[in-house]
């Protein structure tokens, strides 16, 4: 019975090592997705799965308050890219005009997730939204970064 319990070790171990790699390997290699940006004034809508936050969507699950924000398109831009280079996980950012795209990835796994935002300086503030690129669940990840970004946005404010 031992000898079992070994030679099935022996055996699920470096199989369980291979998925291990290649499921981080994905993680880390998962492309920029094509979906985003900005089109009309609107931010892509979130996919069904509870991945994602957006300030525009209507349904609960995915719902998120967008930013209060005033000033001209730079110096928002140059405010938001301040906060989000403070939170955790920032890989890049890139900013062009009135819309920002960063991407974060986790810690352990690499996950990448896109956090877009989109300045509306007629109505005072800032489309969001963030999404995993991989998976269906985050953990609500996205909801506590983007939360965080108004934490840290507003503490600009005062």
């Amino acid at each position: 019975m031992l000898y079992r319990l070994h030679m099935l070790y022996k055996i699920l171990l470096p199989v369980l090592a291979i998925l291990g790699l290649a499921f981080i390997t994905c993680a880390c290699s998962s492309s920029k997705p094509d979906s985003l940006g900005v089109t009309d004034g609107k931010l892509s809508p979130c996919p069904e799965s509870p991945n994602c936050v957006l300030s525009q969507a209507s349904d609960k699950e995915h719902a998120i308050a967008p930013l209060s924000a005033t000033g001209s398109t730079g110096e928002v831009m140059k405010q938001l890219k301040g906060c989000l280079e403070k939170i955790d996980g920032l890989k890049n950012i890139t900013i062009e005009g009135p819309y920002l795209h960063a991407e974060f990835s986790s810690k352990v796994f690499r996950f990448v997730d896109d956090l877009e935002c989109f300045y509306n300086a007629g109505k005072g503030q800032i489309e969001i939204r963030s999404a995993a690129r991989l998976g269906y669940t985050d953990f609500s990840v996205n909801r506590k970064r983007v939360e965080i970004l108004r934490r840290l946005f507003e503490a600009q404010k005062r």
